[in-house]
């Protein structure tokens, strides 16, 4: 048996090997060269489990951008060796990736997948803003992009602020620009130059006298009306003024339920768009993990909640909802601040926060690894117990006399009292 797994073994090493080739073990003085080419590069630490379970996955990308031509250099430094490139680029977190194209650096926040990855790679590491010259092309950008934002016109002042705007969303979007001609009879303007973003089957016009500056309207534009979510979308909503409204479902086999509250939320988000889309990003849930780590909670499935992630509150229906016209009351309530704000990141909720967290780490580890986690748990315990039991046990000491004082200077009290009267012999037949 072991010898009829000792090719499959050598196989998976070998691949292993070649994949790793694609990827460069970086010291600090790449700085040195990093301006010269374009940089992928994840920031790991040797303590880091996640970042061993990620490094298979790191390779796969180096060794995909490789057979793709791309002409972006992957790359890998330990932190805990190079501490100083840890706090030149601010990593908070491991593993970190960041792409470094010239004098900037992107930092990737989407899922750790090899698609995520590389498709933020293909989209940062191009040009900011790509020409769709062709309706073939645009038809092209229309199928392979759920969303995407089109700069429509020649030169114009409009065109330099879409640049600008360009460079500060390309981490999340892609950005075009194309002449008029090129856009199909179903797409009419009002005006040329035009900026407009594609998604959800349709688009929208940004109109400046209406909408604002360009940025704050790219900004609110830039997820689609009603979508899947996971933690890393709601780790960027914390970036964003709007409220998150979400329906929780179960992962597989969804309930009658679930598919009903599924079906209410994304009527109100299409439906109600121009009504709450400065004040909502409607989205749905699988599982309630992250969530019932957010309230540090149980939250029932299916259910619908409503998150302000720049302070870590929620809000939560004070009843079943059953139509459209009881979460249209419930998301007015939550504008208007009728409905209970819960949660919040006060001092005693960030306490309990860390409490929960620690708590959660101790179950998580002791259901993986039970007698690791009591072994390493109960070295501290023990080390506590100890101290406490020595100043418990401990003899009182007298400065000034007393058998505590002889006994602190090693002599036993009857020894002291025989040295003593011996002393007083000698000093009496002086004496005579």
């Amino acid at each position: 048996m072991a010898q009829a797994l000792l090719p499959v073994f050598s196989a998976f090493l070998l691949g292993l090997t070649l994949v790793s080739a694609y990827v460069e073990e970086l010291d600090d003085k790449f700085n040195d060269f990093r301006k010269s080419e374009p940089w992928l590069v994840e920031f790991y630490a040797p303590w880091c489990e996640f970042c061993k379970t990620f490094e298979p996955i790191w390779y796969e990308v180096g060794a995909e951008l490789k057979s793709l031509g791309s002409p972006v250099t992957v790359g890998k430094i330990d932190t805990a060796v190079y501490t100083n490139v840890a706090t030149e680029y601010a990593i908070r977190g491991y593993p970190a990736i960041i792409l470094l194209k010239g004098e900037k650096s992107y930092e990737y926040k989407g899922p750790r997948t090899k698609d995520g990855i590389i498709e933020f790679t293909n989209r940062v590491a191009g040009p900011v803003v790509r020409s769709l010259t062709s309706a073939q092309l645009f038809q092209h950008a229309t199928s392979r992009h759920d969303l995407f934002f089109l700069y429509i016109g020649g030169r114009s002042p409009l065109k330099g602020l879409y640049y600008k705007v360009a460079a500060d969303f390309i981490i999340h979007n892609y950005f075009f620009s194309a002449p008029e001609d090129v856009l199909p009879k179903s797409v009419t303007l009002q005006e040329v130059p035009a900026v407009a973003v594609f998604k959800d089957g349709t688009y929208y016009v940004y109109n400046e006298e209406h909408d604002g500056n360009l940025s704050a309207w790219v900004d609110q534009e830039r997820f689609r009306c009603y979508f899947q979510m996971d933690s890393f979308t709601l780790y960027q909503m914390g970036d964003r003024t709007k409220l998150v409204a979400l329906t929780v479902l179960e992962e597989k086999n969804p309930s009658a339920d679930s598919i009903r509250y599924k079906s209410l939320m994304e009527k109100v988000a299409t439906e109600y768009r121009d009504h709450y889309k400065t004040d909502f990003q409607f989205g749905y849930m699988h599982g309630n993990d992250y969530i019932n780590g957010f309230i540090m909670g149980e939250l029932e499935i299916p259910s619908l909640i409503v998150m302000n992630m720049t302070i870590d509150g929620y809000y939560l229906p004070e009843s079943k909802i059953e139509t459209t016209e009881e979460l249209l009351q419930f998301l007015s309530s939550v504008l208007d601040g009728q409905s209970q704000l819960l949660g919040g990141n006060g001092f005693l909720r960030r306490i309990k926060r860390m409490c929960y967290r620690l708590l959660t780490t101790i179950k998580t580890s002791y259901a993986s690894a039970p007698f690791v986690t009591c072994f390493l748990f109960s070295l501290p315990l023990g080390l506590v117990l100890i101290i406490i039991w020595g100043m418990c046990t401990a003899v009182p000491v007298d400065d000034d006399s007393g058998e505590g004082a002889l006994l602190a200077a090693g002599i036993r009290p009857e020894v002291k009292q025989r040295k003593g009267s011996a002393q007083k012999t000698i000093e009496a037949k002086k004496d005579d």
